[in-house]
C-alpha cells in the first residue's frame, strides 16, 4: 500500500512538480487554499490552515503519513509591502502545521529558502547562523525557528528550485524559456549567485532524506554554484535558444528593488554524504526539465 503525501500549497509551483514526479510511488493529496487545480491521479482538497484546531482535525482525518509545507508568500516586493501578511503566512501557518504534525505524529518537512544570509559569503552550510536583509527573508528564518520550537523532528528543506510552473505562476525558467522562445531579450543578473535544483529533484532527494529518518536543517541545492546569467546561458544551448538575446545586467544596478543578497549559493555537502550521492549540476537538470517537456509533463501543469 502507498504512503500518503499532503501537500499545502497544493496550487504551488513546487507542490505541482512534486505531485507530478513522485505520484507513482505515492498517494498524492494537494491541499488548496484560494485556488484549486486537479491532476490527474491525485486529489485535490481543500484544507485549512487557520485555526490550528481544523487544520488538526483535518489532518487527523485525512492521516497523511507525510505533510509536505510549500505554502507560503514568496513574493519579496509583496513581503515588504505588507509584513503583517508575510508574518502570518509564512510564520504563524507554518507553526500551526508544526504543532498539528507534532501533535498527529506525521512526518513533517517545512520548506524553506536560500535567501536567509546577507550575500557576502558562498556555499552557505547549514550551521551559518542566519543574516536576513528583508522581511521576506526574515519571516522565513522566524518560520524555522518555530517550526523546530514547536516540533523538534521536522525536517527544514532550504532550496532554490525552477521547473515548469502554471499560467498563474512561472518560475525563473519559464521566464526565460518563454522570452527567449518569443525571441525576447531577457536580463539577467551577472553579480546574483546561487545553486539552482530542478523542483522534481528536490522532491527525489527530500523522499530520500525521509527514508533516513533525519531531522532538522538541510540544504537540497544543486552541485553547482552559478549566476543567473549563466544559468540563462545553460537554458539557451539545452533549448536551442540564440544566447545572444539574454543581456548581462547587474543587480547593484536596480536601486528602488527591496535589498537582495548577491550570493545566496548554499552547500549540499552534508545532503550528498548523507545520500551518497550527488543531487546533480544544472546540465543534468536541464536535461531532465527538457526531457519532461518531451514527456508532456509540461503541458499538464502549463494547461493550468
Amino acid at each position: 500500500m502507498k504512503k500518503k503525501v499532503f501537500i499545502t500549497g497544493g496550487s504551488g509551483l513546487l507542490a505541482l512538480n512534486w505531485a507530478l514526479e513522485m505520484r507513482d510511488q505515492y498517494t498524492i493529496i494537494l491541499g488548496m487554499h484560494k485556488r484549486n487545480v486537479v491532476l490527474s491521479s491525485m486529489d485535490s482538497q481543500y484544507c485549512p490552515l487557520d485555526p490550528i484546531d481544523e487544520l488538526t482535525a483535518y489532518l487527523d482525518s485525512t492521516q497523511p503519513d507525510i505533510v509536505i509545507h510549500t505554502a507560503g508568500l514568496t513574493n519579496v516586493e509583496e513581503c515588504e509591502a505588507n509584513p503583517e501578511l508575510a508574518q502570518l503566512v509564512n510564520v504563524n501557518l507554518s507553526e500551526n502545521v508544526a504543532k498539528a504534525c507534532a501533535k498527529l505524529k506525521i512526518t513533517h518537512v517545512h520548506i524553506s529558502t536560500d535567501h536567509l544570509f546577507s550575500g557576502d559569503k558562498k556555499l552557505i552550510t547549514e550551521e551559518e547562523s542566519v543574516a536576513p536583509l528583508n522581511v521576506y527573508a526574515q519571516t522565513k528564518a522566524e518560520a524555522e525557528q518555530r517550526v523546530l520550537d514547536s516540533n523538534p523532528d521536522a525536517l527544514i528543506i532550504r532550496t532554490n528550485f525552477y521547473g515548469w510552473g502554471p499560467t498563474y505562476r512561472q518560475s525563473f525558467s519559464d521566464y526565460i524559456f518563454t522570452a527567449l522562445s518569443k525571441g525576447d531579450n531577457p536580463t539577467l543578473y551577472q553579480d546574483t549567485f546561487y545553486t539552482p535544483i530542478l523542483a522534481g529533484e528536490v522532491a527525489r532527494t527530500v523522499h530520500d532524506l525521509i527514508k533516513h529518518h533525519v531531522n532538522g536543517i538541510f540544504n537540497v541545492v544543486g552541485d553547482e554554484r552559478l549566476s543567473k546569467y549563466e544559468f540563462g546561458l545553460k537554458m539557451a544551448s539545452h533549448f536551442q535558444f540564440d544566447s545572444k538575446l539574454i543581456n548581462p545586467g547587474f543587480l547593484a544596478d536596480q536601486s528602488l528593488m527591496v535589498r537582495r543578497p548577491f550570493d545566496m549559493s548554499l552547500s549540499n555537502k552534508k545532503t550528498c554524504q548523507l545520500l551518497g550521492r550527488p543531487i546533480g549540476g544544472v546540465d543534468d537538470h536541464l536535461q531532465l526539465l527538457k526531457q519532461q517537456q518531451s514527456k508532456k509533463i509540461s503541458q499538464e501543469i502549463m494547461q493550468l
